[in-house]
């Protein structure tokens, strides 16, 4: 008697989408990363005007010791530590989405635009008080993400790409970034000198003088945003392949991006109302996810991770290690725009363009 052939299994759309891959050496990236974040965290609270010992650091986080330690810890440097946390896990999420989803290492919300769409909202906003109108009308967080959003919108426009992928998006943003930068100039030149003033400062990317307020929108915006790209990232995953493939998976690969990128912009757009547009850190934060990983699609919590460390180290230097302070954005723009140069020409030989 002649035995049956072995049956071969029936492939379903489902089952040829990508596998998640052994995820081991992400799983250690993001605790390693995490672990790292947590003793800067702990370095930043025990330094300032008066360094505090560990001891007294635990007894002040408990409410406990004397009273300028508690003060200066829950009051003065534990607002501007969570600050700079969600900040830039904020920059480094977005960051990590929009590399990972239209595929250039180049692509972070301040080259395309978006942290300048930003910052032109609120320094409008501040213009609008400064020249006689109603202050206050409309809150920062809500021009930020109504600045940054119109920007996607009008990048998407002008790209005339639906898909939302290639080349093409990162030249507009690159374009549109230079002329709401000259608009936010030209604004400020329009308004009371010290508002003029308050704005540049704020427009460097600084964590000067930020406390709860601050803190707390962003704080929400990533508790409901992160996981909200968690859950996609298999579509992330997927979207490495061809549309083509892609489509014949059952996923729309146009709606996909859209919706990845979409909750890139309301990260960056929620961490530029808070901090201003901190420059580079979404930037480097995404490479640095995707050498730590050694995955093609960047994980959004190792990102976040590495930018809320990048943003913390830099603030911590920049506010302890000099005789005065500096904006926490000029230290990111020190070691960010190196990073691009080197990204750029790394691209450049890898083509072997002349």
């Amino acid at each position: 008697m002649i035995a049956a052939p072995p049956r071969r299994p029936v492939r379903t759309a489902r089952s040829l989408l990508p596998r998640p891959r052994p995820r081991r050496r992400v799983v250690i990236a993001v605790l390693g990363t995490l672990l790292f974040l947590a003793l800067v965290a702990a370095t930043a609270l025990s330094l300032g005007d008066e360094p505090t010992t560990p001891a007294a650091l635990w007894a002040a986080l408990q409410g406990n010791g004397s009273e300028n330690t508690v003060y200066a810890v829950l009051e003065v440097r534990l607002p501007r530590v969570v600050l700079a946390v969600v900040v830039g896990a904020a920059f480094g999420a977005s960051g990590g989405l929009s590399q990972s989803v239209l595929r250039n290492p180049l692509a972070s919300p301040d080259v395309l635009g978006i942290s300048a769409g930003a910052s032109v909202a609120v320094v409008a906003v501040i213009a609008v008080g400064s020249l006689g109108g109603p202050v206050g009308v409309v809150p920062v967080p809500v021009a930020a993400l109504t600045g940054g959003l119109a920007a996607a919108g009008l990048i998407a426009l002008l790209a005339r790409d639906g898909a939302l992928r290639g080349r093409r998006i990162l030249l507009v943003g690159i374009a549109l970034s230079a002329a709401l930068t000259a608009l936010t100039q030209f604004l400020l030149t329009r308004i009371d000198v010290y508002d003029a003033q308050r704005s540049a400062a704020w427009l460097t990317g600084s964590l000067n003088a930020r406390g709860w307020g601050e803190a707390v929108p962003v704080v929400v915006g990533v508790a409901l945003l992160l996981p909200a790209a968690l859950v996609l990232a298999h579509t992330n995953r997927a979207l490495l392949f061809e549309d083509d493939v892609v489509a014949g998976w059952g996923v729309r690969p146009g709606a996909a991006r859209a919706a990845l990128l979409v909750i890139a912009v309301l990260l960056a757009a929620l961490a530029t109302s808070a901090a201003g547009p901190v420059a580079f850190v979404a930037l480097v934060s995404g490479q640095v996810a995707r050498r730590l990983a050694a995955v093609p699609d960047i994980p959004p919590v190792l990102a976040g991770a590495a930018g809320a460390s990048l943003v913390l180290v830099a603030d911590t230097v920049a506010r302890t290690a000099l005789p005065f302070q500096l904006p926490v954005g000029v230290l990111t723009a020190l070691v960010g725009a190196p990073y691009l140069l080197y990204l750029l020409q790394r691209r450049r030989s890898t083509r072997g363009t002349p």
